[in-house]
């Protein structure tokens, strides 16, 4: 009998992680525990705490009735999850990811007032009447521009209030939900990963690893550009495929009811094209403020609460209005944005049982002694996995490139080579994981089982990841990257 992801029934994405939280809970009595030395070092704008290369010592760990129910520490061991610990773990994530999540709930209530305006219906239904008979075009334009944002400025969590906008250019163009959401959620996380200048992953992990930034620019570049040229032919094939034939899609029979975007269609006016401009002009200030003057989640909030502001004036909404707007654009997020608070609860039990730093050793020790080329692929695939429990860029890099970074001068491969290793693995399993809260945001959003996304997904990671291995293999034989 052959598996069919059609008959994989996931559970509600909270059901989901809250499994994973225990499955990893229940980890912490099984795997060793241990712990690395950490500093505090600055990178950039940001001061990072960073692992110490060779401190690494084991702990034993600390068995008792007591501690199954209650936390406890015991100097110079480590106590597996106990139950309170577990039961506090999505709390606590979401506590510790909270600007996160108030930065989703603030753009989808400046969403909403944006679409109360009219002038994103409007715009996109401009684009939509006049590429309606070129969707491979309009396709290629709108996923070169999100995975641009991906590449350059790290955008990621910033698009999910922006899912319904193209579920409802998907729809009109005769594509399906999964085709909409790839439009978005692909194309970001293609260009998070084969990124260019991405400050949250290559400019952080360049930083600690103490190579110049930018010094790889030339091969990133090539690799951005090969990689959404094979991600764009692959949309472009499914889309021939379902055009006309809705019984082909993956969702099968689906009434493609869009939540969240008004289903009236404004005629496109000239105020409409005054509050983008003003949009777009405020949305480039936000990004030159965290690239150049240390903004962060809390600047970027007030950046778009003014975009907002300014929007309702520009449109003549009263306050009532603009709140009621506010208020139901926040409304559409509540799954979303909760999701990321869930997700983190996961690294915050294997932190609590202390079995982090034992899989981030195991793999340096299994890559030590192996040729360079064997070592680096190694550090691909190590990457990948430990994606599933630290789904976050700039975390994952404080993490592993500390060790990853004397693990490369020791096999003889460059520093920009493990930075490589690290942005590839990092970035492309984020579109498969279950524990990625942007993607099961997403999801939720669109309204698309786990199951069918992986039908749809798999083969093109399996593609992109394949072209990773071959780019990491050049880097290494040409001593570049």
């Amino acid at each position: 009998m052959s598996f069919s992801f059609e008959r994989m029934k996931m559970p509600h994405v909270f059901v989901l992680l809250a499994g994973v939280i225990l499955f990893c809970s229940l980890l912490s009595y099984i795997i060793p525990s241990g712990s690395f030395d950490r500093e505090e070092k600055q990178i950039g704008n940001l001061t990072r705490t960073m692992v110490v290369p060779g401190t690494f010592k084991e702990l034993p760990k600390a068995y008792s009735l007591t501690g199954v129910i209650l936390p406890q520490e015991v100097e110079g061991k480590a106590a597996p999850v106990s139950l309170v610990q577990f039961i506090s773990a999505i709390p606590r994530g979401l506590e510790q990811t909270a600007d996160i999540i108030f930065l989703i709930f603030l753009i989808g209530g400046v969403f909403g007032i944006l679409q109360r305006t009219g002038m994103i219906t409007a715009i996109i239904h401009s684009l939509v009447t006049r590429y309606s008979s070129s969707g491979p075009l309009l396709t290629i334009i709108l996923m070169l521009t999100v995975s641009i944002a991906g590449s350059t400025l790290g955008m990621g969590e910033e698009f999910i209030p922006l899912v319904p906008i193209f579920l409802y250019v998907a729809k009109e163009l005769g594509y399906d939900r999964i085709y909409g959401l790839a439009l978005v959620m692909v194309a970001a996380d293609v260009g998070f990963a084969a990124a260019t200048t991405n400050p949250f992953t290559v400019q952080i992990a360049q930083g600690i690893a103490e190579v110049p930034l930018g010094s790889d620019l030339g091969f990133r570049v090539i690799f951005y550009v090969v990689c959404m040229t094979a991600t764009i032919l692959y949309m472009l094939a499914y889309g021939r495929r379902i055009k006309g034939q809705p019984e082909r899609s993956i969702m099968g029979v689906d009434n493609f009811h869009i939540k969240g975007l008004d289903k009236i269609t404004y005629t496109l006016k000239r105020s409409h094209i005054w509050i983008a401009a003003m949009c777009a002009v405020l949305f480039v200030a936000i990004i030159y403020g965290v690239q150049s003057q240390g903004w962060w989640l809390a600047e970027m909030s007030g950046g778009f609460l003014l975009m907002g502001a300014i929007a309702a004036w520009m449109a003549g909404l009263t306050a009532e209005q603009t709140v009621s707007s506010f208020v139901k654009g926040m409304e559409e997020m509540v799954v979303a944005a909760l999701v990321v608070g869930f997700a983190k609860g996961i690294q915050v039990v294997m932190e609590d049982g202390q079995i982090m730093d034992t899989f981030i050793q195991f793999a340096a020790n299994m890559l030590d002694g192996y040729p360079k080329i064997i070592a680096a692929e190694g550090m691909l695939v190590f990457q990948s996995m430990l994606n599933f429990f630290i789904p976050s860029g700039s975390g994952q890099a404080a993490t592993t490139m500390p060790l990853m970074a004397p693990l490369a001068d020791l096999l003889g491969i460059t520093r920009d080579t493990a930075v490589f290793a690290f942005t590839c693995g990092d970035g492309f399993s984020n579109t498969i994981i279950p524990t990625s809260g942007v993607l099961m945001a997403m999801l939720a959003l669109a309204e698309i089982p786990f199951g069918k996304w992986l039908r749809f997904m798999l083969p093109l990671f399996g593609i992109l990841i394949t072209l990773a291995a071959i780019f990491l293999a050049i880097a290494v034989w040409m001593n570049l990257a």
